[in-house]
């Protein structure tokens, strides 16, 4: 893991990015990471384009801003490629995992992404829709982030997601999240 890793998330209200930056943090904590998670919100409507932020490193973390050069960029919701620069400050080195049918090579084309850039692509809807019988990417994303940047392994987000989702969430809705998260971190591609 890099000394810092800041990840920005875009999605719109109600697809659970917030709930997804705040997961990605707690499980660093309990890797003994230093971590900050936080949403920033325009109009509060469902359905409105919002940005999360998770920062996670080995150190302290001094900075308190939003997140401006993002080296993972997270996109919940492929209808804000062209609404939203998702790109903008990505580092170098630097991936973008998005939610959509298409292949990274497509996505990497369509956004002209820089050389020195990776694309990322999952159906995180398709699973989502499989296993939880309803439209919320965020925890396939999180099984998708995990996969391409190597801060998490499987089990170690599998094991959070329990604790946390067990304390509220029926055995049906943790074992749907689990199988969401273990297929989009088998079923992510890279380009």
């Amino acid at each position: 893991m890099q000394q810092l890793t800041e990840i920005r998330w875009h999605a719109r209200a109600g697809q659970g990015a917030v709930t997804a930056a705040k997961l990605v943090a707690e499980t660093a904590l309990e890797l003994d990471r230093y971590i900050q998670a936080m949403p920033e919100y325009g109009p509060e409507r469902m359905g409105a384009p919002i940005q999360a932020f998770t920062r996670i490193s080995d150190d302290p973390i001094e900075i308190h801003n939003n997140i401006e050069t993002p080296g993972v960029v997270v996109v919940l919701d492929e209808s804000l490629l062209p609404i939203v620069d998702v790109t903008s400050g990505m580092t170098e080195g630097g991936v973008i995992i998005v939610n959509t049918c298409s292949p990274p090579a497509s996505v990497k084309s369509a956004l002209k992404l820089e050389e020195g850039l990776r694309a990322a692509t999952v159906d995180a809807t398709g699973i989502s829709q499989d296993t939880l019988k309803r439209d919320m990417p965020n925890t396939p994303m999180i099984g998708a982030l995990a996969k391409v940047t190597g801060l998490f392994t499987l089990d170690q987000v599998i094991d959070h997601l329990r604790k946390t989702f067990g304390k509220k969430f029926s055995q049906d809705v943790i074992d749907a999240n689990v199988a969401a998260v273990t297929r989009a971190y088998e079923e992510v591609e890279v380009a």
